[in-house]
């Protein structure tokens, strides 16, 4: 083996190298890949098939040709690259559903809004968009720098002279090293607006731009959820805002319910949407579709979603949006190459850099006339002194030997430079007519006109502009069309609170998780004993655990069983007839598998000085103030820590002056002062409220005044009410006193609450069955007592759940049933 020459081998420092190479390479994907340029929008690949296509003549009123063949051009002369990254990026731009105005006009399969591939680039052909036409206008007009390719063998430009507004309305995406780009599209008549506006004042703000620029829009449409998003964004370059499907719900001949989709977000599949609908369906985080299926055609797209009989249409396509991509997230990132310098601008920035752009554009094709101009008027005032000594130059040129000879004797007689004097020697015979003769008068005197005005506009900025302004009108009123998409004014789209009626209703939720909301006059009054009406209709397995009076316009706050507390207003359950099983509770709240609703109230608002008091199955209480609990998160928040093997059962608001009272199932109750449990925050876990047997377990807390009764209710039916004067006042943490003699008759207490004489009740049973009663009509005994019957109860059926309501003279019914 030969012996290695150390002289070209040099040491290196690693850690030097890497770095070094790294820059380079981030710097080349920053610069030459990955950003476009402020001024026309594009990165390297998309300039240089505009530039390719254009040099080969493939414009848009030629025939189309090839895309093998447009690529081949573009990387063998410009893109050293792979063909596939070049095809794919010419495929871009000829879909209607990726660019907002296509820059490539594709005949052929270019893919779909379904993620389908475009047909290989062999069986597809291209040509330049009419618009396109606009980004290479006056190209060779000097108005842009052009550079050396790759090998040093062909000339491409630096930049495009874009007549138009490239980099906001077609906007770009794009991941470089440490930074990435993502700018939407915009309505290509706002952006002309808005550059017109800064043209005419610079110090505009963006707030004023934004009058004329309102938000992006997208080439599939859709609506886009408030402005604040769209605010930041324009004023910071960065920003997020929310984009949905544009959905109606329409009502079927059979009185149900669909959602038909229309338009997409920006750059959703629409196909893999299908699927995850689909899954979400299978895995029963979605409950209430029967049918899903794609009616789109050429006249447009129609996702159609059957809604089953007994569910809420707005519930459930607020659930779509939540968990599909009906409802996506578009985080703007203005970030462009200027000055070769990666720079986050604003909405003005942007258009300040490619109004300055423009400028520059018209300066040197100004120029460029300009000197195209001085140079013909100067070849025809040779043409003039000629024609004015005809019989001279004649002679002249006819005595020389040679061409040279003529063109020396031309200059030196009638001080003309060479070019007027070969351009005489050049002259056809046919000019030296009277008509020839007066036409080469008439273009001179246009060519001074014409010089006299590119000379006043290349002095004047104002006449610049001017130009500018014309030439964006005439491109915006060739081009122009409808925004696509719809700016909302909030965030609340399915609901307007001022549309919906303020009225009481009573909200079920079963012990299964299916809630409902139902107007309170659904029920009868009916008397003490009676059999009830049907209240809902259950699986055999399920059964209305949870029942409230509340108002469609308040906040309804719900506990669950791990201590988590969410939020949601009285229209948003849905309303649903008597008999109506409800709509899962895990399609409004986003609960856990294994949590379930243990208690719900409504709060109208959250004052100071009330106080949210917390129990658990364990004897355990919390205070926590309510305004802690104003700013509920869609994902809900912890209200209480709940130790191992208990469950929060049990929660009441207090104005902070109350005596609680708690009862257990095995008929022991103890009544204290709240303010024996200090304000805690949300994440404590509390104190002892009861002290509990081994065998026993807290079924129900109330909050006892002067005036109001314990009620208690036992698991065959029985019940009664007791003073609240009978439970004295005793220290929290104690054993309490005996509030029911328990029997096998009556069974164990199911539940303890405080009512007043003005009150209903209600009590559902295991099976679904309501009885509603007023509270004046049950026996008022002693604490020692058994009580009397409330409720018949078959067998095989017992109390699940007792709730107290206002009572509602208007519906009262004195019969039996």
């Amino acid at each position: 083996m030969a012996e290695q020459d150390e002289s070209r081998v040099k040491p290196v420092d690693i850690g030097h190298e890497m770095r070094n190479s790294f820059l380079d390479y981030a710097m080349s994907v920053i610069v030459s890949r990955a950003l476009p340029d402020v001024r026309d929008g594009l990165k390297p690949v998309h300039r240089r098939i505009l530039f390719a296509m254009n040099e080969l003549g493939i414009t848009a009123d030629k025939a189309y040709k090839k895309s093998a063949r447009i690529v081949g051009e573009v990387i063998g002369k410009y893109h050293p690259h792979g063909d596939s990254a070049v095809y794919e990026s010419m495929v871009r731009m000829a879909q209607d559903f990726s660019y907002r105005y296509e820059l490539v006009d594709g005949h052929g399969n270019f893919g779909s809004v379904d993620g389908d591939p475009a047909a290989a680039m062999r069986y597809t052909e291209a040509r330049m968009s009419k618009i396109s036409m606009e980004m290479v206008r006056d190209i060779r007009k000097d108005t842009i720098d052009f550079t050396d390719n790759y090998d040093g063998s062909e000339q491409e430009p630096v930049v495009l002279p874009s007549r138009f507004p490239n980099l906001l309305v077609n906007g770009a995406s794009g991941i470089a090293v440490g930074m990435a780009t993502n700018i939407p599209p915009h309505q290509l008549g706002e952006v002309i607006d808005a550059v017109l506006a800064l043209s005419k004042n610079p110090e505009i703000s963006v707030d004023e731009l934004m009058q004329y620029i309102p938000g992006p829009d997208f080439p599939t449409g859709g609506l886009i959820l408030g402005r604040e998003g769209i605010k930041r964004a324009y004023r910071t370059g960065r920003g997020s805002i929310i984009v949905r499907a544009r959905v109606e719900i329409e009502e079927q001949a059979n009185g149900k319910q669909s959602i038909v989709v229309t338009e997409l977000p920006y750059q959703v599949n629409k196909a893999k949407l299908i699927e995850k609908i689909a899954e979400l369906v299978k895995d029963k985080k979605l409950d209430g579709i029967t049918d899903l299926r794609d009616e789109s055609d050429r006249r447009g797209m129609r996702m159609v979603i059957d809604v089953r009989r007994d569910a809420n249409a707005n519930v459930l396509l607020n659930n779509l949006y939540k968990h599909t991509g009906l409802q996506t997230s578009f985080g703007i990132n203005q970030l462009a190459l200027v000055d070769g310098r990666p720079r986050i601008l604003t909405l003005k920035e942007c258009l300040h850099y490619y109004l300055a752009h423009q400028e520059t554009v018209i300066r040197r094709r100004t120029a460029f006339e300009l000197k195209k101009a001085e140079a013909r008027a100067h070849i025809l005032e040779g043409l003039r002194i000629a024609l004015d000594h005809l019989d001279e130059v004649i002679t002249l040129i006819r005595n020389s030997k040679t061409t040279d000879i003529a063109r020396s004797g031309l200059m030196e007689n009638f001080s003309l430079t060479e070019v007027q004097a070969q351009a005489i020697l050049d002259m056809r015979l046919q000019r030296l007519t009277g008509l020839e003769r007066e036409k080469i008068q008439q273009e001179y005197e246009e060519l001074v006109r014409r010089i006299a005005e590119l000379k006043a506009i290349l002095a004047d900025e104002q006449k610049v502009l001017h130009i500018i302004r014309e030439e964006l009108r005439e491109i915006k009123e060739k081009y122009n069309d409808k925004r696509r998409t719809e700016i909302t004014v909030g965030l609340d789209l399915i609901e307007d609170e001022d549309l919906i009626e303020k009225e009481d209703i009573v909200i079920t939720v079963s012990h299964n998780g299916y809630v409902k909301r139902m107007p309170v006059n659904t029920y009868r009054s009916q008397n003490r004993g009676g059999r009830g009406i049907q209240g809902m209709g259950t699986n055999e397995d399920d059964f209305v655990e949870h029942l409230f009076q509340t108002n469609t316009h308040h906040h309804v706050l719900f506990f669950t069983n791990k201590g988590r507390v969410f939020q949601l207003k009285g229209y948003e359950i849905p309303e649903l007839g008597r008999t109506a099983k409800g709509m899962p509770i895990i399609n409004l709240i986003q609960i856990e598998k294994d949590e379930f609703i243990a208690a719900f109230f409504p709060v109208e608002s959250f004052d100071e000085d009330h106080y949210l008091v917390f129990l658990t199955r364990q004897g355990i209480t919390k205070r926590s103030p309510l305004t802690d609990f104003s700013n509920i998160r869609k994902g809900g928040l912890f209200a209480i820590t709940v130790r191992d093997g208990d469950e929060l059962m049990a929660v009441r608001l207090t104005d902070g002056k109350r005596d609680l009272i708690v009862g257990t199932k095995k008929g022991m109750a103890i009544r204290y002062d709240e303010n024996d449990v200090r304000p805690m925050g949300r994440t404590a876990a509390g104190v002892k409220a009861i002290s509990l047997d081994a065998d026993d377990e807290v079924v129900g807390m109330g909050i006892a005044g002067d005036t109001d009764d314990v009620l208690i209710v036992t698991e065959n039916g029985f019940g009664k009410r007791t003073p609240s004067s009978e439970y004295r006042r005793q220290t929290r943490g104690g054993k309490g006193l005996k509030t029911c003699n328990i029997t096998e008759k009556n069974g164990e207490l199911i539940a303890l609450r405080t009512v007043e004489e003005d009150e209903d009740l209600m009590i559902i049973t295991a099976n679904g069955v309501i009885i509603r009663m007023p509270v004046s009509g049950i026996s008022r005994l002693g604490r020692n007592t058994m009580g009397v019957t409330l409720i018949r109860v078959d067998e095989g059926d017992s109390v699940a759940a007792v709730a107290r309501i206002q009572s509602n003279d208007e519906d009262s019914d004195d019969e039996e049933s």
